[in-house]
């Protein structure tokens, strides 16, 4: 049990990618975690990780949590003595897990996003103390599965949060009103969608790829006086860059709060 690990709220994005399902245990350890079930009212069930040995078992507490409060369960942070414990529990600071699990070996703090679910995403992540070249290989592998990853200083948490925790909504509203514009532009539903779609995978895969500016790729397709000039001066005119940065201040204001006295 030395080197097990405590995943918190990740079961739905690590099960997408073909990890197994926490809360699981071996033994003891699954016993354990049953008297967690009855303390905290949170599902358990025992499962192994298919490709590790018992010491690495993979366990976690299966469900948002967002009732999840420091209930001061012993047997939880007897569970995770020694242990090294990831958390996606939204607003929960370093130092509030540290008195969660207050005999963890180490805390890693994560903000993934729904994109994870394909392997697709990007999780920021930081860390209370320096990690071990094992458990950092451990980090790397977990949130590998779920796309790319970035380490960031506790303090940028927030601003993190903003962007790339709440940024897929916001693509998602993008194509939302995209497909309707194209629908009050005279074409069918369906093909208003399908091109909405296609036409933000496309552009995401082709920025990603030519890895240069967006400005540049941007007046890369930009004529003179063309049809997308006239679309962009109407978004300049309704100060699209001021309202996406109004939206990204305004999530991390509220990642703030929600951090408060956490």
């Amino acid at each position: 049990m030395r080197r097990a690990l405590i995943l918190v709220a990740l079961a739905p994005l690590l099960m997408a990618q073909g990890l197994p399902r926490p809360l699981c245990g071996f033994g003891e350890g699954l016993s354990h975690l049953r008297e967690v079930e009855r303390d905290t009212a949170q599902p358990v069930t025992g499962v192994t990780q298919g490709r590790a040995r018992s010491e690495r078992m993979l366990a976690g507490l299966t469900s948002a949590f967002s009732t999840f409060r420091e209930c001061g369960c012993p047997r939880l942070a007897e569970l995770t003595a020694g242990k090294l414990v990831i958390s996606v529990l939204a607003g929960k600071k370093i130092a509030s897990l540290a008195r969660i699990f207050p005999h963890a070996r180490n805390l890693v703090r994560t903000m993934p996003n729904t994109p994870g679910q394909i392997g697709a995403g990007i999780t920021g992540w930081c860390v209370r103390d320096p990690l071990t070249s094992a458990d950092c290989a451990t980090v790397e592998t977990i949130l590998g599965a779920l796309g790319q990853s970035v380490e960031v200083d506790e303090p940028q948490m927030d601003a993190l949060t903003g962007v790339s925790g709440s940024g897929p909504a916001y693509v998602f509203e993008f194509a939302a009103a995209l497909r309707d514009a194209g629908v009050a532009a005279g074409l069918a539903p369906a093909t208003a969608r399908k091109l909405a779609v296609e036409t933000l995978l496309g552009a995401a895969r082709l920025l990603a790829r030519k890895n240069i500016e967006p400005e540049t790729l941007r007046n890369q397709v930009t004529s003179p006086n063309g049809t997308t000039f006239a679309g962009l001066q109407r978004m300049a005119a309704g100060d699209f860059r001021g309202l996406i940065r109004e939206t990204v201040l305004a999530a991390k204001a509220r990642s703030e709060e929600l951090s408060k006295d956490s």
